[in-house]
């Protein structure tokens, strides 16, 4: 198992967030979660993104709890384990296509430009290599975005509404990329409302009021 969530649960003051979930995600499985606004989706993928703690339960990520880690070890959980694919892509604005992606290595390891270069290639942007993110279209940017959560050979990429703001091209390009990633052996989690989307996935699980409805 790449993931595994044992009975966790979040509270904000007298609010619950999540309750008792739990599950496993094997390596290579795409996953999707989907339920409506309030549900607890967004909480859950930054329990399992070690961006926020569980009140309680477990979480392991390549058998290792990462619940009860601090800070600085989280950091380097995120760093090391984790691509983030965001909604808002999240790329800094003065910085190229190449050096978003060379940003990721920075924090992680050394930049490396040729690997860099190699991993836009990939997601068939290496011709935007030197363009700024505004010089490049909703799609593109997600692309990057992907190549940038690729560059560290993540054990886990997690996605939130990836295609959220891109327009349907767009929106077709980036999924198609998922799916070969799938093919490719990635492990992927992805919050989405489309049901479209969430039915590419081999596995759904749907949230109600912080819950895990049954399938």
């Amino acid at each position: 198992m790449v993931l595994e969530l044992k009975c966790v649960s979040k509270t904000y003051g007298s609010v619950t967030a999540l309750k008792d979930i739990s599950f496993g995600v094997s390596k290579g499985a795409w996953i999707s979660i989907m339920g409506p606004s309030g549900s607890g989706k967004t909480t859950l993928l930054n329990l399992i993104g070690c961006l926020d703690k569980p009140t309680s339960g477990q979480i392991l990520l390549d058998g290792v709890e990462i619940s009860k880690l601090s800070e600085k070890e989280l950091t380097r959980i995120r760093r090391e384990k984790i691509g983030f694919v965001f909604q808002q892509f999240h790329l800094v604005s003065h910085l190229t296509a190449l050096e978003n992606v060379m940003l990721a290595q920075y924090y992680h390891s050394m930049p490396d430009e040729e690997e860099a270069l190699a991993a836009l290639e990939r997601v068939g942007l290496k011709d935007r290599a030197c363009h700024l993110p505004s010089q490049l279209s909703g799609g593109e940017q997600q692309r990057v975005c992907i190549a940038r959560a690729l560059i560290n050979y993540p054990s886990l990429i997690l996605s939130d509404e990836p295609t959220g703001n891109l327009d349907e091209a767009n929106e077709k390009a980036v999924i198609e990329l998922f799916e070969e990633l799938h093919q490719q052996g990635h492990t992927i989690i992805m919050v989405t409302h489309d049901p479209e989307i969430g039915a590419l996935a081999e596995r759904k699980l749907l949230l109600d009021h912080g819950q895990l409805m049954p399938r």
